[in-house]
């Protein structure tokens, strides 16, 4: 055969038709092509290993002789040539007689670069490349993620020949390459909690691929996983001798080593040049007033102990002063000014120390590691844990902390850098005397001048200079004060038809007050009466009584609710309260108090809070009797019950829990669909919540308050909001229980009950129960015992009990169906399936399982189905039928991210991993219980453990059995801690390890 023969027409390089520039290709998985959205057969296989070999070759001619090597190899058959004239016909009429030409004695496809996969994936890999030496990783984080993006399965799928194969084999390696180069990255930016599972499932797929144990042992390692990290090592060893003979290579070697000597230069990228580039570089600070007047003196002096700060040790400047007095304004100006010597960014926090909830140093270090580029997953839980982090963190870097309104010394010793070339700026209404080698600063009043200065620049050099006199009486009389001055100039300023007069005489009546509240906080009190005396009388009763609420802040909607008004009014007076300073606008539709200023408003309300007492003095005129402020807030309870109320019917269709509630003088909001419903009630969380424990302090609110805990249950299984959710319900029961209400005491062990079921607490979640449900009764309360009965069914289960478990899930279906509560059936029909299946009547638990999806489906109830799909997928894993399983899992995963029960995601992937390891694939298993772990599971300790327990199977499967064991001992611990029977089970998979010892 004359492979050199073929078509002999002159080279074509016309400019590609409209009709080429709409091509496009794919050889990253099956080899397609399309016309715009129009995709076009690309026929048999060797056709298509023609196409696909000259894609490959960008462009560039391929003889025929090339073109029938590639495509059969050494033994083609004896009409070769004559098949590659055909195929490359077809492939002209299918695509056009511009995109493929015939020159040379070949053939080539011209198209634009860009009209291929691979092009665009080199492209992106390129530009990653770029980025990284740039310093830019999240950039090239992004774009290596872009181009795997483009992958469809295997490279040239299903494409015969030689040429084909040896291709795949490259773009197969490139692909892994480009999984490492972006795992890499992951680690480098502190990503390694999250790139644990994908790593494990790599590892299972390529064993002897050393550089991705490698990247895995570092990812376990700094997830605080340094017994695993070591087995992964140890597997590794075994493998390379057992299957080719050789020692791991000398990189891995030290990485082991240096995870046995606890290296701590292994918490950083071990990369990164030195010095470092930021991939963060936070500048926190708020803006400075544009008419800072005066403290020249103050500027230059901290001015000059932060710029000792480069080079030298760490400098702490703490500026100390009462309220109102400028040492915030100051703070700020003076770190803009330094901004210069820090180069490496500014850090600044309010640590509301003059209030009763001051910020605790803790979660004050996770918004600062946060900032500074750390993730979520690598910040630990302790605040000594977290402040050597902090500090590790700011090691070499030159940065400005500004700790604002510290309440001690002992708040902020954690929160201080440490280190050479960086400072720290701390106002504080308190002297720090006893903050070790901090320059003190005692910030006082303004002096007359600089006093009169502020004041000009705020109203304008015109209305200030032919009413001198009466410029300084107003300054004299807000005490000289800089914050006084500034709400006294802004109200004057606001109002052009009031002379300086006018607002001097408005101010004279203060006087007095204020020569008789000269010390202290005092002062402060008599800055605030000076902008609360010049409110309209509606704008004073709005400040006073949105005081009263405990929540971080108040939405326009509760405000509106607490205080009886339309919207649109209390939007006015809101607004007009900000305009005076007296109250801060946090968000659109959000509003905050100052703490000092709830505190005042508070004093204006005639609240005698003992705390408060001593700060703001005796309440003054027009403060609402008891009377009101107890309606005020049980208007604003009434609006949190009925809303929360309403989330709760539009996430549980059916459920007879509203109809149960207190009634509630307010209807609630209305919401368009789920998701709206869902943002509200995730968003007003903490409001809430604050509401709920604020009421149980009074026998008058607690039923309500009780109620709004119960609807708001979700908040305790979702994960962020779960903490907090556990404190106000501990709170609620002993209130109840102080009170001796039998009713309302039931309602509140039902919400601890919940609470303890979803830490893992068994013993004390089936005693919380069995109380809920003794008191329940005696108060002809129906809906706390079915509850109790399904709780206390559930603990039965886990504990091993089934038999007393089928009778508590039979008595709570019972009870559900004689309250026409269907979702309160179908959840029992679920958890006796669960029964059924632990009791080996697979079958009916199946069975029972579906009838629960049946019932959920026919009311329409989104959230509990994914419990439902959940109970399904665990019977059909035992059952074997490991397909469906994993149908019915995925399904209640997708529904469970959907409702953002974040912790019921963890669980579910760990019921995944369990179906994977039944189904015999090790790999898929420890990936998702690797998932499990990171995002955490219902259960606590006790269900990790179990996690921990599957994770070591499937690393066992793969041949890690050093990582098995590593997580094994692991769940011991935690099993043995609980005293859960499962320990037993443990200690017989590591007694082989035993007994080799």
């Amino acid at each position: 055969m004359d492979r050199d023969s073929g078509p002999r027409v002159p080279e074509q390089r016309a400019p590609a038709q409209s009709g080429v520039s709409e091509l496009r290709f794919s050889v990253l998985g099956p080899v397609r092509a399309w016309r715009g959205g129009e995709s076009l057969p690309s026929g048999s296989p060797q056709q298509r290993a023609l196409l696909a070999a000259l894609l490959l070759r960008d462009g560039r001619t391929a003889t025929a002789s090339e073109l029938i090597d590639g495509i059969w190899g050494e033994d083609p058959p004896s009409q070769a040539l004559a098949a590659v004239r055909t195929y490359a016909s077809r492939l002209r009429k299918v695509l056009s007689v511009n995109a493929l030409v015939s020159e040379s004695g070949g053939y080539a496809i011209r198209v634009k670069r860009d009209a291929l996969d691979l092009a665009v994936a080199q492209e992106l890999a390129t530009e990653a490349e770029k980025s990284r030496a740039a310093g830019d990783r999240g950039q090239a984080r992004l774009l290596i993620n872009k181009s795997l993006g483009l992958w469809d399965g295997e490279p040239l799928a299903n494409v015969p020949g030689p040429y084909a194969e040896n291709h795949r084999a490259r773009l197969e390696e490139w692909r892994l390459q480009l999984l490492e180069t972006r795992l890499d990255l992951d680690l480098e930016v502190g990503n390694h909690a999250e790139a644990v599972s994908e790593l494990t499932a790599l590892t299972a797929a390529h064993p002897l691929r050393e550089r991705l144990r490698e990247l895995l042992m570092l990812a376990l390692y700094r997830s605080g996983r340094q017994a695993e990290a070591l087995a992964v090592y140890a597997d590794t060893r075994r493998l390379l001798a057992e299957e080719l003979g050789v020692d791991p290579r000398p990189e891995l070697s030290r990485l082991q080593q240096r995870i046995l000597q606890a290296d701590a230069e292994l918490a950083r990228p071990s990369e990164e040049p030195a010095p470092a580039p930021q991939v963060t570089r936070p500048a926190q600070l708020p803006a400075t007033v544009p008419d800072f007047t005066g403290r020249a003196s103050f500027v230059r002096e901290l001015g000059g102990q932060l710029a000792s700060a480069e080079g030298s040790v760490m400098a702490v400047s703490a500026l100390a002063g009462i309220g109102g007095v400028g040492k915030t304004t100051l703070a700020v100006h003076v770190a803009h000014e330094a901004r210069p010597h820090f180069p490496d960014g500014q850090l600044y926090v309010d640590l509301q120390g003059a209030g009763n909830r001051a910020a605790e140093p803790e979660t004050v270090l996770g918004a600062f590691l946060r900032a500074l580029g750390t993730p979520d997953s690598a910040i630990p839980e302790t605040l000594d844990e977290r402040a050597a982090l902090y500090r590790s963190t700011l090691d070499g870097r030159r940065i400005l902390v500004l700790l604002d309104n510290a309440r001690d010394a002992a708040q902020i010793r954690p929160l201080l850098p440490g280190t050479a070339g960086c400072a720290a700026l701390v106002t504080s209404r308190v002297r720090m005397v006893d903050l070790a080698g901090a320059h003190l600063v005692d910030i006082d009043v303004m002096s007359p001048e600089e006093a009169l200065q502020l004041f000009t620049r705020i109203v304008g050099d015109e209305r200030v200079t032919s009413e001198r006199k009466a410029a300084l009486d107003v300054v004299a009389a807000c005490g000289f004060l800089p914050l006084a001055i500034r709400i006294a100039a802004s109200r004057l300023a606001a109002r052009r038809t009031w002379t300086v007069s006018v607002l001097a005489a408005k101010l004279a009546d203060e006087r007095r007050r204020l020569d008789e509240l000269q010390a202290g906080d005092l002062a402060v009190k008599a800055t605030f009466e000076l902008g609360y005396g010049q409110l309209e009388p509606a704008q004073a009763r709005a400040f006073r009584l949105l005081g009263l609420a405990d929540g971080p802040d108040i939405s326009l909607a509760a405000a509106a609710a607490m205080l009886d008004l339309p919207l649109q009014e209390t939007e006015d007076l809101l607004e007009a309260l900000v305009d005076t300073s007296l109250l801060e606008s946090a968000a659109p539709g959000r509003y905050r108090y100052h703490d000092l200023v709830r505190l005042y408003a508070r004093a204006c309300a005639g609240v005698a809070h003992a705390e408060d007492q001593g700060r703001v003095g005796q309440p003054p005129r027009g403060a609402e009797g008891p009377d009101e402020r107890e309606l005020a807030l049980s208007r604003l309870l009434d609006f949190y019950l009925a809303t929360t109320a309403k989330v709760f019917a539009i996430e549980r269709p059916g459920d007879r829990l509203v109809a149960h509630l207190e009634p509630t003088g307010h209807a609630g909001l209305e919401f368009t669909d789920r998701q709206a419903a869902q943002d509200w009630f995730y968003a007003e969380a903490h409001c809430l919540l604050s509401c709920a424990r604020q009421a149980a302090g009074g026998a008058a609110r607690l039923r309500p308050a009780v109620d709004l805990l119960w609807a708001a249950q979700d908040l305790a299984e979702s994960g962020a909001n779960s903490k907090v959710y556990e404190a106000v319900a501990f709170a609620a029961l002993e209130a109840a229980r102080a009170v001796g209400d039998a009713r309302t005491e039931g309602r509140a062990r039902t919400s601890v009950t919940n609470v303890h079921l979803v830490a893992g607490r068994y013993e004390e979640a089936d005693e919380e129960a069995k109380q809920a449900a003794a008191l329940a009764r005696g108060a002809h309360d129906p809906a706390p015992v079915y509850w109790s009965d399904n709780d206390r069914g559930i603990i039965a289960f886990i504990q091993g009990r089934n038999e007393e478990a089928e009778a508590h899930l039979g008595r709570a279906r019972e009870g559900s169906r004689a309250d026409g509560n269907l979702p309160g059936e179908a959840s029992a029909l679920c958890n006796l399936s669960r029964i059924h299946v632990a009791m080996g009547r697979t079958a009916q638990g199946i069975a029972l399982a579906e009838q629960g999806i049946a019932m959920y489906d026919r009311i329409g109830h989104p959230l509990r189905l994914a419990n439902a799909r959940y109970a399904l997928g665990v019977a059909l894993t035992q059952a074997g039928r490991h397909t469906e399983a994993l149908e019915q899992l995925t399904e209640a995963l997708d529904r469970f991210e959907a409702n953002r029960q974040r912790l019921w995601e963890g669980t579910t992937h760990f019921r995944i991993a369990q179906a994977h390891l039944s189904a015999r694939r090790a790999a898929r298993a420890a990936q998702h219980a690797e998932q499990a772990l990171a995002i955490g599971c219902i259960g606590g300790d006790r269900i990790r453990a179990n996690v921990l327990v599957t994770l070591g199977r499937a690393l066992d499967s793969l041949g890690q059995a050093d990582r098995a064991r590593a997580c094994w001992r692991e769940a011991l611990v935690l099993h043995e801690q609980s005293g859960a029977p499962e320990a037993e089970e443990v200690r017989e998979l590591l007694a082989p390890l035993s007994g080799a010892a």
